[in-house]
């Protein structure tokens, strides 16, 4: 089977922009000479244009077009930005390394240090790929120039480091969260790109089912009580509390929220950042809040038993909070709370609904392939369901940039709680599988196994959700 992967090193020899505009893709560079495929109809006069434009000796090899766009989808994306947009960040490579970011629609720039070089990759759709090499000799500088950009002390290497940059281009503006840590080669930097824009965030057009939206929606009218939503670190929690947010937000409400960092802005809401250098911390925020007449108080994250405690009590006081948490399901928020010493009557009479939820990536839809579905695809102990005699593989085409994969969607886990589960949280009983089954309740578990039926996704991309532990 023909690869179409290119070495890093050679695919940062041209940018995205010049790969799509002129169709060319670089196969070797000997010294000074960089040898380029292409399926341009006159190959001198590109060579002699490419010269110009590259500032060095290029030699054109004619390549078949559907090869040429096989090399370019697998090793290259589309920027949305404009021509002269690009222009703008030529000579400066971080400037052009967070301008190509944005314009993949990369949620962090990875940013590594090791013994012979550092590399530079991009969290796409969740994944992360490699994107830039940079020789050791030029990486302290460029953790200089993001150090100085975020306000970081440059002479200290040895300890983790948190900033903030602003970052304004032609037509985007938006934060990055800095994060730096000392290796064993240097110092690694992870940027966050935090999206401002609310536009497109929205309670429809997340994934909910809408037996789901109904019960949240509901839930969400309520005055008082607290609504927790769990998962790991890069599930769309944020997105979902502020896609909640936006349709809470009106004149006759005053919404309060505590964040680390602010991810988004909302016109109509008042934000605060956290400030932990000096102690403004979760609990101190929300004491303040209590302060000042809130309606609706959103905690970006549950972290600790004060933060916990404070949050209980001011759903105790007549607000309604809205905040997420760190577990696996959405019944093991319960337990993680009472953890967190929140007492089970306080906890009982409070949380209103608990929420699980993942982001799935789905499948391209022009490359899909179905095949049987056989046990050893599937986790040990997994029963196959009668509706999941085939199932869609991930195959990778020039749509999906050959990974399979187009977009993502979340998929939820709604547990409203009932009387029947305010006693059982009193009595401190935690088994409540029976419940489950009862009710009927559609676990992630169910959920990812839905999307397999209709096929959205892969096995593969939930395989953990299959598994009973």
């Amino acid at each position: 089977m023909k690869t179409y992967e290119i070495p890093v090193d050679l695919k940062q020899q041209i940018t995205s922009n010049q790969a799509f505009h002129y169709r060319i893709i670089p196969i070797s560079k000997i010294e000074e000479v960089l040898q380029l495929k292409t399926d341009h109809p006159d190959p001198d006069s590109l060579q002699k244009e490419l010269t110009i434009i590259l500032g060095r000796t290029v030699n054109i090899i004619p390549e078949t077009t559907e090869n040429i766009q096989s090399y370019l989808t697998f090793n290259y994306r589309k920027t949305t930005a404009s021509s002269s947009e690009k222009l703008q960040y030529e000579d400066q490579f971080l400037q052009k390394l967070i301008a190509t970011a944005k314009d993949f629609g990369s949620s962090d720039i990875h940013m590594e240090p090791y013994e012979k070089l550092s590399r530079v990759r991009f969290r796409l759709d969740g994944k992360l790929k490699e994107q830039y090499t940079i020789v050791n000799t030029e990486y302290p500088q460029l953790v200089n120039q993001i150090k100085i950009q975020s306000g970081l002390d440059i002479s200290q290497k040895r300890l983790a480091q948190d900033g903030r940059i602003t970052f304004k281009d032609g037509t985007h503006e938006f934060d990055i969260r800095v994060s730096t840590m000392p290796t064993l080669y240097g110092e690694k930097i992870v940027l966050r790109l935090l999206n401002r824009d609310t536009q497109e965030v929205s309670l429809n057009d997340l994934g909910f089912t809408e037996t789901e939206i109904k019960e949240y929606r509901e839930a969400i009218k309520k005055p008082q009580g607290i609504i927790l939503i769990s998962g790991p670190t890069g599930s769309g929690k944020t997105t979902t509390l502020y896609a909640t947010l936006k349709e809470l937000n009106k004149e006759t409400t005053n919404i309060l929220t505590i964040e680390d960092p602010i991810e988004y802005t909302l016109q109509g809401i008042n934000q605060v950042q956290l400030r932990e250098d000096i102690e403004f911390d979760f609990p101190a925020a929300l004491r303040a809040f209590l302060r000042q007449d809130p309606d609706i108080i959103m905690v970006g994250e549950i972290r600790d038993d004060r933060t916990a405690g404070m949050a209980i009590k001011a759903a105790l006081t007549g607000h309604l909070v809205l905040s997420t948490i760190h577990t696996n399901s959405a019944w093991a928020t319960i337990s993680r709370l009472i953890d967190m010493k929140v007492p089970a009557f306080l906890l009982a009479n409070t949380i209103t609904m608990s929420i699980a939820q993942r982001l799935v990536r789905k499948l391209c839809t022009h490359c899909k392939t179905k095949k049987k579905s056989e046990t050893k695809d599937f986790p040990q102990g997994f029963t196959i369901p009668e509706e999941m005699e085939e199932h869609y593989t991930a195959t990778g085409c020039n749509q999906c940039y050959h990974t399979g994969y187009m977009g993502r969607k979340a998929i939820y886990e709604i547990l409203p709680i009932t009387r029947e589960l305010e006693t059982a949280i009193k009595h401190n009983e935690l088994e409540i599988d029976a419940y489950i089954e009862k009710r009927k309740i559609k676990t992630l578990q169910h959920n990812a196994i839905r999307m397999i039926i209709a096929g959205e996704t892969s096995v593969e991309e939930v395989y953990a959700l299959l598994t009973d532990s």
